[in-house]
């Protein structure tokens, strides 16, 4: 074969090579990740007939923890506002001026205020679960408070606004177990299910606590919950207010109580790993419920001379009282702290239905019978205690 010859062939193969490549899919649509805004919080408020929604954007590469980060650097938060006479509506005013692609796959909580809640919250999660990029795990959050002043709030230290209790609750919640973080897909299974009371967690600012040098330094808390009852807003309790309802979380880490409650204290205990039983009592169309807890905890501070026994007594009457407090509230608001109809509705759904054909809760304050409470305490720190 001619010298020439061998070179169009090569000169083809190469061609060829090109042209295939042309028919290979690319990023064509492809968008630098420093050219996208990305929601990681969105507030939902109900006003005057409308929805105002917020969103909170962040800039990735401010808050990625990189080598040449600066710790206690503030870091700038973006805050959209719309306004619409549907929640998707709202959103929509918000893209007419974000300047760049916004991408929801990022968004981690979801805050809603009271008066959405009085008004109907269940359409606004259904609005959001629609859309395929917001996924259902999200954290969710009812609040008081102006949405503008909660999204504003720094963490502490100046850190990133995902290291706030807002984005992270679990670390505090593993150091003091009160009030659990919600999900959005609990939410919802727990809405749609019915004898379930879904409770949401609320937020708000505190002032009192932490200051930066000499200025005060307003940081996010958790001060009570909501909750609803078929899909309706029934109450709210404060954290306070909530005290007994600890001991029937079964991924309560840690929480402290001092013995006695309200006297002179002679130790302080830390208690973990609750046990709880529910039990209803059904006599005739009357039902009552029993509550039985057995916990571990470890002395944390003795201040008086006291044997581990008299200790595990006090503690036990400690837990006893907030728990009558708690579900004395509850029902003063409306809300079944507990779970009790649960139980019901789980173990004897005929006698639920039969029970709530007239009402939807049959709660008293006589519908709770008995309250059983035995404290183990495992650990006295490394000094020894009195066993007699």
């Amino acid at each position: 074969m001619a010298p020439w010859s061998k070179l169009i062939q090569r000169m083809s193969a190469v061609l060829l090579a090109l042209l295939c490549t042309l028919l290979l899919p690319g990023c064509w649509n492809s968008k630098d990740i420093q050219n996208l805004a990305y929601v990681t919080a969105i507030g939902i408020d109900y006003k005057n007939n409308q929805y105002i929604t917020y969103v909170q954007v962040l800039n990735f590469s401010n808050v990625a923890r990189t080598e040449n980060n600066t710790i206690g650097k503030p870091v700038p938060t973006w805050i959209g506002k719309g306004e619409g006479s549907t929640v998707v509506d709202s959103l929509d005013a918000i893209l007419a001026t974000s300047q760049l692609r916004v991408f929801w796959g990022h968004v981690k909580t979801i805050v809603i205020t009271e008066n959405l809640m009085r008004k109907g919250a269940v359409e606004a999660f259904y609005a959001l679960n629609r859309y395929r990029e917001i996924r259902y795990r999200l954290l969710v959050y009812g609040t008081k408070e102006r949405l503008e002043d909660i999204f504003t709030k720094k963490s502490l230290l100046n850190l990133s606004p995902l290291d706030t209790i807002m984005y992270s609750p679990d670390p505090t919640y593993d150091q003091r177990s009160f009030i659990k973080p919600v999900y959005g897909h609990q939410t919802i299974a727990r809405i749609n299910e019915p004898g379930q009371p879904t409770m949401v967690p609320s937020l708000t600012i505190t002032k009192e606590v932490w200051n930066e040098d000499a200025k005060r330094a307003p940081l996010l808390s958790i001060s009570g919950a909501y909750f609803f009852n078929e899909k309706v807003l029934s109450g709210w309790l404060s954290s306070d207010d909530l005290k007994g309802s600890r001991w029937i979380q079964k991924g309560l880490s840690q929480a402290f109580i001092q013995v006695p409650n309200k006297d002179e204290a002679v130790a302080s205990l830390s208690l973990y790993k609750p046990k709880y039983r529910i039990r209803p009592v059904i006599n005739g169309s009357e039902v009552r419920y029993d509550i039985e807890v057995r916990i571990k905890g470890n002395l944390s501070e003795l201040v008086q001379n006291t044997s581990i026994p008299k200790l595990e007594s006090m503690a036990q009457d400690v837990i006893k009282q907030e728990i009558q407090e708690t579900y004395r509230k509850g029902i003063a608001a409306h809300c079944d702290v507990f779970n009790l109809e649960e139980t019901l509705y789980r173990n004897y759904p005929k006698v639920w239905r039969s029970q709530h054909r007239t009402a939807p809760s049959q709660l008293s304050e006589e519908s709770l019978r008995n309250i059983t409470v035995k404290v183990d305490i495992r650990n006295t720190g490394k000094y020894k205690a009195r066993v007699d």
